[in-house]
């Protein structure tokens, strides 16, 4: 079993791909055939695997979730870091904060135009730490 952190810095609400990040604890893990654990270690940024070739479908998901709950909603109370701050939060209990990808042949595997990515669901920019484990031979 291996087990390393990723620290990644996100502009504000948008993704950042990880795909590379991920793939280099795979291969330093050794691990030829077995299971990669990605997890992030906050409540208002998550993870997910999606469209990597065209941005624009990563794009249409922060549309779609701005419109399913958007900043502001006089239905929160919780607003403490501002009008972002609880929306955040139900953007990430709505997504993944983990990840499990095979990994074959040494590598994680994704499909042709699977990626994988921090979802910052803040509107400014953030640190962002991530815990990579990845078991298996």
């Amino acid at each position: 079993m291996y087990q390393t952190s990723i620290e990644c810095g996100t502009s504000g609400r948008g993704t950042t791909e990880i795909t590379r990040d991920v793939a280099e604890a795979v291969r330093a893990s050794g691990v030829k055939t077995g299971l990669c654990h990605v997890f992030i270690r906050h409540t208002s940024a998550s993870l997910i695997i999606t469209e990597n070739a065209d941005p624009a479908v990563r794009r249409d998901l922060d549309r779609f979730m701005a419109r399913l709950v958007p900043d502001g909603d006089t239905l929160f109370e919780h607003d403490a870091e501002g009008p972002d701050d609880m929306p955040a939060h139900v953007r990430s209990v709505l997504t993944q904060t983990a990840l499990t990808i095979p990994v074959t042949d040494g590598r994680p595997a994704l499909g042709t135009w699977q990626g994988v990515f921090v979802w910052e669901h803040r509107t400014g920019a953030h640190r962002r730490n991530l815990i990579v484990t990845v078991s298996g031979s």
